[in-house]
């Protein structure tokens, strides 16, 4: 079954992985944007123009948010599936990360807003048409360092965090109307736009303490969000499904 599918922050990284490999399904994907405009067109004409759109938005602002919610329905007929990728304004560097000292709270809020505030006005503008049809898919990206904080990047960590008991609250309140929300938690994956700066004995490090003795890859994590996407998962809601090759274990 074809679905329409928004990623946010897809025009590169991990969300350009998982536009690429629910496309390759036969899937519609909505790439969302911010700065990289070209970036998003060049995974378009990649992807195909009768399955693919870009469309840009800051999530933190409802206003461009509604708009290309808006833009996206006319195009395609409707949302199916929305996955919360977005990340604003970090970057994973253990060497330029401050200490829990060092930090402002302003640090900490922009990375609640990227993450909770981007989701919560991405979910609830699509959250409409999903109750009228009575059926949708909300998927988050999380971290595995919530958990496990083998680098404590103390902003994102806890923004993420948070994002687990938002999507909970989703997940009991809609589930009513066939609506499915979770999380996918992604060890540090390599290598995407944000993990380039990490170094590579942090990478090993990871590697050599993991059961499966390898770092996540996007395309581990993209694999998990297609499958909470597909109707194979309408029974599943409310979880955080963590992907980082048994490093942490619930």
């Amino acid at each position: 079954m074809t679905k329409t599918i928004l990623i946010t922050g897809s025009s590169r990284g991990l969300g350009a992985t998982i536009a690429r490999t629910l496309a390759t399904q036969g899937h519609n994907v909505i790439i969302n944007y911010f700065k990289s405009k070209d970036l998003a067109k060049q995974l378009v004409r990649e992807i195909g123009e009768s399955q693919a759109i870009a469309l840009p938005a800051d999530i933190t602002d409802r206003n461009q948010v509604d708009e290309m919610i808006a833009h996206a329905t006319e195009h395609f007929g409707q949302i199916d599936a929305v996955v919360n990728n977005a990340l604003v304004g970090f970057k994973f560097d253990p060497t330029a990360q401050k200490a829990f000292i060092d930090l402002s709270w302003d640090d900490y809020q922009q990375q609640l807003d990227g993450t909770l505030k981007g989701a919560f006005n991405v979910t609830q503008a699509v959250i409409k048409q999903f109750i009228t049809r009575k059926t949708g898919t909300i998927v988050s990206i999380g971290t595995n360092l919530y958990q496990n904080p083998v680098v404590p990047y103390h902003e994102y960590t806890t923004a993420k965090a948070g994002l687990i008991g938002f999507t909970r609250n989703i997940a009991a309140e809609l589930g009513q109307y066939g609506i499915n929300a979770n999380v996918v938690s992604g060890g540090l994956l390599k290598t995407t736009d944000a993990s380039a700066v990490t170094t590579q004995e942090v990478f090993d490090l990871i590697a050599q303490t993991t059961p499966l003795r390898q770092v996540t890859s996007p395309q581990d994590v993209a694999n998990m969000v297609s499958y909470l996407i597909s109707d194979q998962a309408k029974g599943i809601t409310g979880q955080n499904f963590t992907v980082d090759g048994g490093l942490t274990m619930n």
